[in-house]
């Protein structure tokens, strides 16, 4: 079953009862004729907790009870909290998601240098292949060179053909933009794709720990100061199911850098999207377990490819 996502824009008040979450909002009740504001408290709502998988917290007045965080990350749920300019900032995840975490910590630790090289030339040649499946979609750019590209890549990529392919991927996809780079602060609309690689990464992270894993020693990324390394390795084929989200949501409502609350409602639907992975189509949510569950078998030497989504 896909877990849902909470989404939390309003002052509320969240705790835990019988296993349930309990969502108390405020509503603001303005009188027309007089300009006067009341805020009134709405009725409680209720939802279990095991069908939660992600709550994003984008509001300073929001409320969330110890028990109700507990709760929350005992049963594998991701909790973002969002800063003031409503970008996700925080991750809070469980410390313990398997039964057989310490051995698969191990297992994961133990990996060899080649393996993991050729585990990073997988995750390149199929992010470079969905790259080129959006850019033959949505745009009339030659895209021949992008599948050489994927074909090319190397053991631990040496070459930098990730970056070559990206250069000419952003050139090209939002080319109807005047002065467009793929920058974290830069132009319409880098401030959506931030937010949705923001949402999926936290799914990725999620999975990791839900599959024993530590999200933080990746096969590739190294940043020291990055806690989530591994999540950012894995989550590079399924970017461009984000980006060509982004191109459909500009070419419906325009360029803007406004992440307006309809568009925020469009990219928390990240999770439900549907994908294929060797031939079978589920939610994304589901398709990145079946990922990281790949990659554990490659870890333990049961297997030698991570099960990445197709186009």
């Amino acid at each position: 079953m896909i877990k849902k996502t909470l989404y939390f824009s309003n002052p509320a008040y969240l705790s835990l009862r019988n296993n349930q979450l309990v969502i108390r909002l405020q509503e603001i009740i303005v009188d027309e004729a007089t300009g006067h504001a009341e805020t009134r408290t709405a009725d409680d709502i209720t939802r279990p907790i095991e069908d939660i998988g992600m709550v994003v917290l984008d509001h300073r007045q929001i409320t969330i009870t110890s028990g109700a965080m507990a709760a929350l990350l005992e049963n594998n749920c991701a909790v973002v909290s969002c800063d003031s300019r409503s970008m996700p900032t925080g991750l809070m995840l469980p410390l313990e998601g398997n039964t057989l975490q310490s051995e698969r910590f191990q297992d994961q630790i133990n990996a060899s240098q080649p393996l993991r090289k050729q585990l990073w030339q997988q995750t390149i040649q199929q992010k470079i292949r969905n790259q080129c499946h959006v850019l033959k979609s949505k745009t009339s750019c030659e895209t021949r060179c992008m599948s050489e590209w994927a074909a090319s890549v190397r053991s631990g990529d040496p070459d930098n053909l990730e970056g070559r392919a990206a250069h000419y991927y952003w050139q090209h996809l939002f080319s109807f933009i005047p002065g467009f780079a793929r920058d974290r602060d830069g132009i319409a609309p880098n401030a959506m794709l931030n937010y949705g690689y923001a949402i999926l990464r936290a799914v990725v992270a999620r999975a990791l720990v839900s599959s024993g894993m530590l999200p933080t020693l990746g096969i590739h990324h190294h940043n020291r100061y990055n806690a989530y390394c591994l999540a950012d390795d894995i989550m590079e084929p399924y970017r461009p199911y984000v980006d060509r989200m982004i191109f459909d949501i500009v070419y419906e409502k325009g360029i803007t850098n406004e992440l307006t609350k309809e568009i925020k409602a469009q990219l928390l639907t990240i999770p439900t999207l549907d994908i294929s992975i060797d031939g079978h189509r589920s939610p994304l949510m589901i398709g990145v377990t079946q990922t990281t569950a790949s990659l554990y078998r490659c870890f333990s030497g049961e297997a030698r490819k991570i099960s990445y989504p197709e186009m």
